[in-house]
């Protein structure tokens, strides 16, 4: 087993696909006590508050497409996040890594990557918020 510098601290958020964001806003903050933590209508996105994690909702028009796969994606909170080194490990082992963006999670703006798993879903491996 290779050493890797990728230290996994929790799940930051969860991206679900809905062709109605306002039912699953209802039933996630009405029956399971999420709260709305942030929307941005020009992305089509609704992040709920979900304890120190996200429940983000993507509105998808594609009904057929958001039926077959849901998910979007999903992110762990990687401390520390050396996106050097962990790049570096991914690419010698046949993983290719996005590009390093400042990107919204549970504790603010920081740094991302997204990467495919070997049965093509996308993991976001993010870093600690820009004010910390």
């Amino acid at each position: 087993m290779a050493r890797t510098p990728i230290h996994i601290r929790e799940i930051d958020h969860i991206v679900l696909r809905t062709a109605d964001a306002q039912r699953l806003r209802a039933f996630y903050c009405d029956l399971l006590g999420c709260s709305l933590e942030k929307v941005q209508a020009g992305v089509g996105l609704t992040q709920l508050r979900a304890g120190r994690s996200l429940i983000d909702l993507l509105e998808s028009r594609n009904e057929a497409g958001v039926k077959a796969r849901n998910m979007d994606h999903f992110c762990l909170r990687i401390e520390p996040f050396d996106a050097e080194a962990i790049g570096a490990f991914l690419r010698a082992h046949g993983v290719d890594p996005g590009t390093v963006e400042s990107r919204y999670g549970a504790e603010g703006e920081g740094p991302s990557m997204y990467v495919n798993d070997p049965d093509g879903n996308v993991v976001e491996l993010k870093g600690p918020p820009r004010n910390q």
